[in-house]
């Protein structure tokens, strides 16, 4: 199976370093059921072409599936996996293209949100419905759609049409778009997956779609046939529905890049260092920390000796299981487990468990969430949960000018919805004392810079005597 990505026009070798993958060369990679290799047929500076080709073992691949070892029929050796386009070239396509899908180009970063005059070749794809579905995935997401539907035998035309098809798509996209489409789309056409679907396929879904699943009209279909299984498709459907994004759906590759920026100020640990101390001056208690991710700050409060009880949440399972890890939590002795729980809960629905606590800790978290979605969040922090006091940090997107490798008018992550300045911050938490009865002080973290100020501010939010 193959697929192939052509970028026409001028600096069309450009291609080359959004791919990472150097034209005179040829990369082979181990995929697990056989061999991919990415090649390029043709550079120049009007027309370049990468390949990318999977070569499957169907021996190999047999024994890595459950339950054919029993079967008593030749399908595990004799099937269409060598040829057609299926989930096996979307793992391929995620492990040889996986930092061109994540929109990280370290030669030339400019070109990362730089359309291109883009030709994708799978000379076979699955054509459910007789090809229609093809239409209904891919012209919504901007793609020109060019199929044809293949004989089942081109020898013997009286047997008729295959269940597969020849695409080719056209548009002017960027890469890394281009690629999250086919990531996802694929394994959809194909309809059946080679390996276990569990529920860190949501995640990938999720973290794969983007924002362009999310407003897609097949998007029901696209989670139904991606993930097999009703209920992690009503699980998927329902976080897109309600625009949940949390620490883990955020891509491994944003975060990394965020990391970057702010690593030379060593901005996170000092970000947990004023939240603790905004934790101790706030006198600690029961402390709820709200989007807790893989737990860094959860770590960091279960040490603090006013801190008497931690509940961490987060709308993922997979980043719960890493604050686990993080946390040792098995290693504890029971008193001290019975002090800490990490709740699976989305900020915009009311918990009862999220009541009754003294600190509730938001850090990096609102703008991940979509804005027109802030005032149900405000609704379950500051109106059901209601805790004494609320610690809120975001970046300012003023300090960004500082930042040599951010492009101008980006964000900082690939996932923030926003990223607010000084005023608009001030006004956001004006608002929500007035609606739920709080007082506000603000404090920077990081080097407070006399025009931009600092790169991240801080609110801290007390509940006002009735």
């Amino acid at each position: 199976m193959l697929v192939t990505i052509g970028a026409n026009g001028p600096n069309s070798s450009d291609l080359g370093f959004l791919l990472h993958k150097h034209p005179d060369r040829v990369r082979s990679v181990d995929v697990g059921h056989g061999r991919a290799h990415v090649f390029y047929p043709e550079v120049s500076e009007e027309r370049t072409t990468a390949t990318l080709l999977v070569e499957v073992d169907p021996v190999r691949l047999s024994r890595r599936a459950r339950g054919d070892r029993s079967t008593a029929t030749l399908e595990p050796y004799v099937n269409d996996r060598p040829y057609a386009a299926s989930s096996m070239l979307s793992a391929a396509i995620g492990k040889l293209y996986g930092t061109a899908m994540s929109g990280t180009c370290e030669n030339k970063p400019e070109l990362v949100d730089q359309a291109m005059d883009l030709e994708i070749v799978a000379p076979v794809v699955g054509a459910p419905h007789g090809g229609e579905l093809i239409d209904r995935l891919f012209e919504p997401l901007g793609w020109t759609v060019e199929r044809k539907i293949l004989p089942l035998d081109s020898s013997f035309e009286i047997w008729g049409d295959s269940r597969y098809a020849s695409l080719t798509l056209r548009g002017s996209l960027t890469v890394k778009d281009a690629l999250s489409h086919l990531y996802v789309l694929l394994p959809v056409l194909d309809g059946k997956k080679h390996y276990w679907i569990g529920d860190d396929e949501v995640e990938k879904l999720l973290r794969r779609g983007g924002e362009w699943l999310a407003a897609h009209p097949e998007r029901e279909v696209i989670s139904r046939r991606y993930l097999r299984f009703g209920s992690l498709a009503r699980q998927a459907l329902a976080r897109l529905s309600e625009g949940h994004v949390d620490s883990d759906e955020r891509d491994q590759s944003d975060n990394a890049s965020e990391h970057a920026l702010e690593r030379t100020l060593s901005l996170n640990d000092q970000r947990l260092d004023a939240v603790i101390n905004a934790v101790t001056v706030a006198g600690g208690g029961a402390v709820v920390d709200l989007g807790c991710g893989e737990g860094r700050l959860l770590e960091r409060l279960v040490a603090e000796p006013t801190v008497t009880n931690v509940l961490g949440v987060d709308v993922s399972l997979r980043a719960l299981d890493r604050a686990e890890g993080r946390l040792r939590l098995d290693d504890m002795s029971e008193r001290r487990r019975e002090q800490i729980t990490l709740a699976q809960s989305a900020l915009t629905y009311t918990d009862e468990r999220l009541r009754g606590r003294d600190v509730a800790t938001v850090i990096e978290v609102i703008e991940h969430l979509d804005a027109e979605r802030l005032d149900v969040f405000a609704q379950v922090v500051f109106g059901d949960a209601a805790p004494r006091t609320v610690i809120v940090t975001t970046p300012n997107i003023e300090y960004n000018v500082h930042f040599e490798r951010l492009l101008a008018g980006t964000f900082r992550h690939g996932d923030h919805r926003f990223e607010w300045t000084r005023a608009e911050f001030t006004e956001w938490t004006e608002q929500i004392c007035v609606d739920y009865g709080y007082a506000t002080t603000f404090a920077p973290i990081g080097p407070d810079h006399p025009e931009t100020g600092p790169p991240t501010q801080m609110a801290v939010f007390s509940k006002v005597a009735s």
